[in-house]
């Protein structure tokens, strides 16, 4: 049986036992909070327990490495919704110790892509189109100026407001505990 095959039969279960009731809550974040932080699986169920928010407190914005690699990316996208039609007036931004992102390279993703049955002719379309690869797919080297780097991204940004508070953290991905990074 296949992840997602486990998965649909616990789903399954999960319904017919009404095991979503403790979790039902509406659209807007309690605490008026936006996090925003990297996609790592370590950091699933221990980001939110260690910041103590429950389901509902805050909109939680996830992707590889938590950066926002263009002003008008997903991450930005999903903020400027938060803000202005959720009601968040916070946000953290929480990168974490050991994060893959840190080491991530493109030459490296391309052999595995190129391993895996993408075409070069494909990459060299994508790069025609505007597309700087490299760019895109490049990791960070210095978490603590990845993590200043995002707060003054979205700070800095003209579609948030004046007035939002925007902070940046560094979460160990053990313990959980929170550096904050001025």
């Amino acid at each position: 049986m296949t992840s997602i095959e486990q998965i649909l039969a616990f789903n399954r279960n999960f319904v017919a036992a009404k095991s979503y009731e403790p979790h039902i809550t509406d659209k807007y974040p309690d605490k008026k909070l936006a996090v925003v932080s990297c996609m790592d699986t370590r950091l699933s169920v221990l980001l939110q327990e260690a910041l103590g928010l429950a389901n509902g407190d805050a909109k939680i914005i996830k992707n590889a490495g938590g950066i926002i690699p263009g002003p008008y990316d997903s991450v930005m996208r999903s903020l400027v919704v938060a803000v202005y039609e959720l009601g968040v007036e916070e946000v953290m931004v929480i990168h974490h110790s050991a994060c893959g992102a840190c080491h991530m390279c493109y030459a490296h993703l391309r052999e595995a892509m190129l391993e895996r049955g993408i075409a070069p002719e494909t990459l060299a379309a994508v790069e025609a189109g505007g597309i700087d690869l490299t760019a895109w797919l490049e990791g960070f080297h210095d978490t603590e100026a990845s993590v200043r780097r995002t707060v003054a991204a979205i700070r800095e940004h003209p579609l948030m407001p004046d007035g939002l508070s925007v902070r940046g953290f560094i979460i160990d991905s053990v313990t959980g505990a929170l550096t904050e990074i001025e």
